[in-house]
């Protein structure tokens, strides 16, 4: 389990989140579940980074608009 957190980089999310530690102690297969979790949380999931690059794109066309 350490491991599959280790190398999905959710450890510092379970830090941060402790009370999920209780629950994947008593069930492991919890772990997905904590995942999708995590990753609405923090807005991790591929939509969250496609929105947030359309957002970022949408402020530099600004800036260069202004700027010209």
């Amino acid at each position: 389990m350490l491991d599959n957190l280790q190398k999905d980089k959710m450890l510092e999310y379970l830090k941060e989140n402790s009370s999920f530690i209780k629950d994947l102690n008593r069930n492991p297969a919890f772990y997905k579940e904590f995942k999708k979790i995590i990753k609405e949380k923090y807005n991790l999931r591929l939509t969250d980074k496609v929105s947030n690059i359309i957002d970022d794109m949408g402020v530099i066309s600004s800036i260069i608009s202004t700027l010209e």
